[in-house]
């Protein structure tokens, strides 16, 4: 026999989802042209601002040139129409010239500085597509292969721009899950009554593990929740964020999440072997102080470091038979022999936990 072993406690509720990139961005072509340079290593991490292709950038330098020719020209006839309007002001003002020739000249310089406007508009443009013929990545992560090779057109502009690679953030990495309706209900009421915070307004506390992994091995949050219920599935959309130096988790992997499913809370731990089966509901052997057995039915909870958490139905000063269960009977005296609650190998890994055994 053994005593309870009380501790603080918190549930959890366990979900199954998928990996996520934080950022996912297809790098495609914003001008046309033929494809001179691949700089990266297909499947490695970039950063942000590393080159990945370079397109001939020959014919948008020609146009540069020649914007900044219009460009110089324009100014040029600019400065010519602004002298003959500070000319035709002087001349106006002796009665030398008509007033319609002295507007007509004051007009004309107007427009030259429009003209002027216009031309440094269409430098920066010129120098922009240049510019867009070194083709950077605008994330860090892991680039994907080169769907376009060197010496191959490609085309720009919206709607048909030319898919180069792609490029996807891996650390950190989101896990996306849904949560029933059910346990959202549970939630938002423990936040009104202050027994947990919800995620709907700051983060949570959550655990995670892949599918060759036992136990929790990585800690993150919960950092977003959707804002309606999906009418089709009766659940809701929410994401955990989990850290990913290690680059061992890639977008896509299947993953387990559980998170806090209850405030903390007193709670008794005894061992599986300790709990017997009648007709669907749970009970225990206690042994009084005269040393006679006695039948408890118990309501039990998940497992937590290899022990079975007790709802209700025991006390943590009683003791509880934990091996030979089928010979006792009730109210039969016993030769007891006390011992430690805790099993010498637990049957799971620290702090993990698996659903309610029975309701």
């Amino acid at each position: 026999m053994a005593k309870p072993v009380a501790r603080r406690l918190t549930d959890w509720d366990e979900y199954t989802g998928r990996l996520t990139a934080r950022d996912k961005v297809e790098i495609r072509a914003r001008v046309s042209g033929y494809i001179t340079k691949v700089h990266f290593k297909e499947g490695a991490e970039v950063k942000a601002g590393d080159p990945l292709f370079t397109i001939d950038p020959r014919p948008y330098e020609a146009a540069a040139q020649r914007a900044e020719a219009v460009l110089a020209q324009a100014k040029t006839e600019a400065d010519l129409a602004q002298v003959e309007a500070q000319n035709a002001t002087k001349l106006r003002a002796g009665q030398v010239i008509s007033s319609e020739e002295s507007e007509r000249r004051l007009k004309s310089a107007a427009g030259e500085l429009a003209a002027v406007r216009a031309a440094e508009a269409n430098v920066t443009a010129a120098k922009l597509e240049l510019e867009f013929t070194e083709i950077r990545s605008p994330i860090s992560g892991r680039v994907s292969d080169a769907r376009v090779t060197e010496g191959n057109l490609v085309t720009g502009g919206a709607g048909i721009a030319t898919l180069l690679t792609n490029v996807v953030a891996i650390d950190p990495i989101y896990l996306e899950f849904e949560a029933d309706e059910r346990n959202v209900l549970k939630y938002r009421v423990m936040h009104k009554t202050g027994e947990r915070k919800s995620a709907l307004f700051g983060t949570i506390a959550a655990e995670m593990s892949l599918i060759n992994e036992d136990g929790w091995p990585h800690v993150g949050e919960i950092d977003f929740v959707d804002n309606q219920i999906n009418p089709a599935t009766g659940t809701i959309r929410a994401r955990g964020v989990f850290p990913n130096a290690d680059r061992l988790m890639s977008p896509g992997f299947f993953a387990k999440v559980r998170i806090p499913g209850s405030g903390e809370y007193d709670g008794l731990l005894i061992r599986d072997s300790a709990v017997g089966d009648d007709q669907g509901s749970s009970y225990v052997w206690v042994i009084d102080a005269e040393d006679k057995a006695s039948y408890r039915p118990v309501k039990l909870g998940p497992l937590v470091d290899g022990l079975r958490v007790v709802r209700e139905g025991l006390k943590a000063d009683e003791r509880v038979v934990i091996l030979g269960l089928m010979s006792v009977r009730n109210s039969a005296k016993v030769k007891p022999t006390l011992a430690e609650m805790t099993p010498s190998a637990p049957s799971a890994p620290a702090a993990n936990s698996t659903p309610d055994k029975k309701p």
